[in-house]
């Protein structure tokens, strides 16, 4: 590919990679959760942790800018769903202070990249209409 930058697929995208970064450390996380949350708060954080990079690759894979924007809104949701319960397996000690820190420093990175993408996206929406 040489010093091609351009964007071929979803999986091009550095939000994508890190969205799946997230999905494996919650899949690991979750692992060590008492066997009876194993369709409580495993199975949560792992459906909202999935949500983020296939709502990305949905939406990259829609015709329109609009499809994409809403796409990438339902994937920030699902970031503030992931928060919500890494604090609830804080809470409950099922996990430690520092798996949860580390995992919620690359949520904060999601959610700016996944911004930014959305800001670019309004604005070319933005343009097209001229």
């Amino acid at each position: 590919m040489g010093g091609d930058n351009t964007i071929q697929s979803h999986r091009d995208l550095k939000v994508w990679q890190l969205g799946m970064e997230i999905v494996e450390r919650i899949y690991r996380l979750a692992e060590d959760f008492p066997p009876s949350e194993l369709y409580g708060i495993t199975s949560q954080m792992r459906r909202a942790s999935v949500s983020v990079p296939a709502n990305m690759a949905e939406g990259n894979a829609r015709s329109s800018t609009k499809e994409y924007l809403r796409h990438l809104s339902v994937a920030v949701g699902s970031l503030a769903e992931l928060d919500t319960f890494l604090e609830l397996a804080l809470r409950l000690r099922y996990a430690t202070l520092q798996d949860v820190e580390e995992i919620d420093n690359l949520l904060v990175e999601e959610r700016r990249m996944l911004r930014g993408l959305q800001r670019s996206l309004r604005s070319k929406l933005d343009q097209d209409q001229f």
